[in-house]
């Protein structure tokens, strides 16, 4: 199974455009999530670990991920998206202030989505596709998301 094919088994219907695939890109594997080349860390003891983030790609960028909405109050919903049960659903609104106006705003200049496009459409498949990179309910190893891609 490749990252595409993730991508659209977590979205609803399984359709997923060119544009949306780009945004998803954008976000998990383009170091929008980082800051001067390493990925921001989780404020709360209750977080996902972090990989390293001298390792890049999408591993770091999913830590970057996590890390992100950790420190803009989903904590909880990551944590689900990660865990074993139910995904708790996150709306436009919350993840795009969780993600912050600058990421939102580059995914969509690389994507050629709208900025409102862009939180809807990844509020939509965020949750599944961490749960699918996550199915141990937790960060997966490098060689463990190689597996899966």
């Amino acid at each position: 199974m490749g990252f595409e094919d993730v991508v659209r088994s977590a979205a609803p219907g399984g359709n997923v455009g060119k544009p949306l695939m780009l945004a998803v890109l954008a976000l998990l594997a383009s170091g929008a999530l980082f800051r001067g080349g390493t990925a921001e860390q989780p404020s709360s003891a209750g977080a996902q670990p972090t990989p390293n983030p001298g390792a890049g790609g999408l591993l770091a960028g999913l830590g970057g991920l996590l890390a992100k909405l950790q420190q803009g109050g989903l904590g909880n919903v990551a944590n689900s998206w990660v865990g074993p049960g139910q995904n708790q659903p996150v709306s436009p609104g919350q993840l795009g202030s969780a993600l912050g106006p600058d990421i939102i705003r580059t995914i969509g200049q690389r994507s050629g989505l709208s900025e409102e496009e862009v939180s809807k459409q990844l509020s939509q498949v965020l949750p599944g596709i961490v749960d699918k990179l996550t199915p141990e309910g937790r960060m997966p190893t490098e060689p463990e998301l190689s597996q899966r891609l």
